[in-house]
């Protein structure tokens, strides 16, 4: 099967498509989706330098700031004859240069708890690269339930901390519950110093991550924290875990939260259905009743490598970590039955449909693994 890119962007994105993770039908899928980029100071130059030039195929750049002069050492889309410019309007004028095939959204105002919501909801993935805590805090209380994966950076002198909150994993507040009391974080940071290309390493990562996420390749930081020391070059990874009492994603989010929830996704009220636990199938009765019942979607969010080798009869590939963007693909009214590797993470992609207002969800017990050692059929 030939691409089918015109010969131009078959060039362009040349070096994306040789690779298999990627291929044409990854590089459509960047095509078709839409990241949002709040803060274009030192983290999101090149958070959205890297995004633009990658083929995403809508970017959205968020700030509120003028270029200053004491930006340039660290803020690499802006130029000295950009001073006093809006860095949005100046962004967008630069990355339309670097690829004029990405369509860009300016967003020239601060983010704030006000209008994150509204903002965020015409996003597939959002990228945080404020210089303030309450914009995160905000950005953090708009994704979870609008179910957008939230890419997190900052830095504060010669350390960077990088993190993705996720459909299902632990988000911000699970981490850190409050802001703390100091404003700083990236922009307010630089004031005690700053090495330019300590928020430029950064900023490469958050749009990693981004590209991972859309493409369902790799392992993204569902439930991890990077944290890099610029001087050392070393890093660590610490595990994350979700708070089951946390006010945002955990399993009584605020009354305020549920409410904008229901707002701005429009989403029918919660069945009873949506209100239980996700229910455990074993594979044998998943196998007859998937014989029986030809209108059973059967969803495998592992990642498309693995479910290019083998996969359950009719499964479709749909990665945990791209999951929330495609349940268009879905009917809400048919019965889902959800797939891993072991039945770990299908139980997290279950409670992203039944989020959604899926009413008939169902995880396959020991996953693919132990439908393969019960020699039940599949497919290749």
């Amino acid at each position: 099967m030939g691409t089918p890119f015109p010969d131009e962007k078959s060039e362009r994105y040349d070096r994306q498509l040789l690779l298999a993770e990627v291929g044409p039908e990854g590089q459509e899928r960047l095509a078709a989706s839409r990241v949002l980029v709040v803060g274009l100071g030192g983290l999101g130059c090149p958070a959205s330098t890297y995004l633009a030039a990658a083929g995403i195929g809508t970017l959205g750049l968020m700030d509120g700031d003028r270029v200053e002069l004491s930006n340039l050492h660290r803020q690499v889309l802006y130029r000295q004859g950009d001073l006093g410019l809006l860095k949005a309007e100046v962004a967008a004028r630069t990355l339309a240069e670097l690829n004029p095939r990405v369509r860009l959204r300016t967003h020239p105002q601060r983010l704030d708890s006000g209008n994150a919501l509204e903002i965020v909801r015409d996003y597939d993935v959002v990228v945080a690269a404020c210089d303030n805590h309450p914009a995160r805090y905000a950005l953090n209380d708009a994704c979870v339930p609008l179910a957008r994966p939230l890419v997190d950076a900052s830095v504060r002198r010669f350390e960077g901390r990088l993190a993705l909150f996720s459909p299902g994993s632990p988000c911000l507040r699970c981490l850190f519950p409050r802001p703390p009391e100091t404003p700083e974080v990236g922009g307010m940071a630089a004031a005690r110093g700053i090495l330019g290309p300590l928020p430029g390493i950064l900023g490469c990562l958050e749009a990693l991550e981004v590209l991972k996420v859309l493409l369902g390749i790799g392992r993204p930081l569902h439930d991890r924290l990077l944290i890099l020391d610029g001087l050392s070059g070393e890093h660590r990874l610490l595990k994350r875990a979700r708070d089951r009492a946390c006010p945002t994603c955990g399993d009584r989010p605020a009354a305020t939260v549920q409410a904008e929830d229901l707002k701005i996704r429009r989403l029918r009220p919660a069945s009873k259905e949506t209100k239980m636990e996700i229910k455990e199938i074993q594979p044998e009765e998943a196998w007859r009743e998937m014989q029986a019942r030809p209108e059973i979607q059967v969803v495998d969010v592992r990642d498309p490598e693995s479910h290019r080798a083998y996969h359950l009869p009719g499964a479709r590939s749909m990665p945990l970590a791209g999951l929330p963007r495609r349940l268009n693909e879905l009917d809400a009214s048919r019965p889902v039955y959800v797939v891993c590797m072991k039945g770990k993470r299908s139980v997290e992609g279950g409670q992203v449909l039944l989020e959604q207002g899926f009413g008939e969800v169902f995880t396959v017990a020991r996953g693919t693994e132990g439908w393969k050692e019960l020699g039940l059929p599949l497919e290749t």
